[in-house]
């Protein structure tokens, strides 16, 4: 097994929110739970899954984003000069729409030393290290916000237009690598749709709706990422994981990655790229020949957190086999597709099938691996 991150076995972030959890942050919502006792449930839950993450085979721990309610928003919402707004419409998903909520600029971009999230990184440090996990801390990639942003939405009194926002939202996000790094962060992950968007024609119509110049996009979005990532410390892990969309265990987009991989594989800084792979509509490995040879890392998410039907242990080692003739197999890892909560409401599987999948993942890792 690497000592590295990615590992072998991993996790894309977020878990099911227990009952307790839940019961709290609706509480909390209603006026009738404090901050503080809702933050003492949040450590007491996160402390549990830490240590089932670490019972279960993994090296990895997450705190489940089980202080967010949605995977994007709550980190968008709080950086200076974005607000989340009520919109009239929310995201189309396969036959469900989530709430109508979106991204607002209303004044200079930035990311500041007080950011909540720096403090939730900090106690989910303190946890892991109970159990020698390394602490893996998901914020949405920039480009996310990018991409669903809704015309009408920035304050031109700040910027002159969409393209206006690129060098704040660059700084924005260098400030906030510094700020985790600092915090002690060596293992991060950009969670992004942008890029499974940019392989469906339906999604890239869509984006052109929303004013969206989607001519060279994966060109445009990998130079805006290779900005940030540019002058990271050696020891600072970022990867990114590419969602086709996940809320309450539906979907949005569908298309393999080859539009896109040369622009996100070869040419863009990420150590590692969590894909999904669950199903067909994610295409074939044939893409992953744009990883060059070296020391990144393609994590297969081959384990679906959409259904809590286990997968055959023999079908995912074939499939590792089939993605080992584009990709050496040392540089490729096992993860489940995506997190089993983007969102607080959670996919449609119990905490026992979770974890069985985590289980799945990690004994595949063992016997593929060593």
């Amino acid at each position: 097994m690497t000592d590295r991150p990615p590992f072998r076995a991993d996790v894309v972030g977020s878990f099911l929110r227990p009952a307790v959890l839940a019961d709290a942050r609706r509480a909390h919502a209603e006026g009738t739970l404090s901050d503080d006792a809702l933050r003492d449930v949040e450590d007491t839950q996160i402390a549990e899954l830490v240590r089932l993450q670490a019972e279960n085979g993994l090296r990895v721990a997450t705190d489940g984003e089980f202080r967010r309610s949605w995977w994007h928003f709550d980190f968008f919402g709080l950086l200076d000069g974005v607000e989340i707004v009520e919109l009239d419409h929310g995201i189309q998903f396969q036959g469900v729409q989530t709430t109508p909520r979106g991204v607002e600029i209303s004044g200079p971009i930035g990311f500041s030393a007080d950011h909540p999230f720096l403090t939730h990184f900090r106690a989910l440090q303190a946890t892991a290290a109970e159990t020698g996990a390394t602490p893996k801390f998901t914020i949405p990639a920039p480009t996310v916000l990018d991409f669903r942003l809704e015309p009408g939405h920035i304050d031109l009194a700040t910027y002159d237009g969409r393209e206006a926002i690129t060098d704040d939202l660059v700084r924005a996000y260098r400030d906030a690598l510094a700020a985790f790094y600092d915090a002690g962060a060596r293992y991060l992950q950009f969670d992004d749709t942008a890029w499974a968007y940019l392989c469906s024609d339906a999604e890239l119509a869509k984006a052109r709706e929303r004013g969206i110049d989607t001519d060279g996009i994966a060109e445009r979005y990998s130079t805006l990422l290779n900005r940030i990532l540019e002058g990271r410390p050696d020891d600072l892990v970022v990867t990114t994981h590419v969602c086709r969309g996940n809320f309450r265990s539906t979907w949005i987009s569908s298309g393999g990655y080859e539009p896109v991989a040369e622009a996100l594989l070869a040419n863009t800084a990420y150590d590692g790229y969590f894909l999904e792979y669950d199903s067909e509509r994610a295409g074939g490995f044939e893409p992953l020949r744009f990883l060059p040879e070296g020391d990144k890392t393609v994590v297969l998410g081959l384990v679906t957190t959409k259904t809590g039907e286990l997968e055959d242990a023999d079908d995912l080692r074939r499939r590792i086999d089939e993605a080992a003739r584009f990709v050496p197999l040392d540089q490729l890892a096992l993860s489940p597709q995506c997190g089993f909560a983007s969102t607080e409401e959670g996919n449609t599987l119990s905490e026992d099938q979770q974890w069985a999948k985590i289980r799945s993942v990690t004994e595949i890792a063992r016997t593929v691996w060593g």
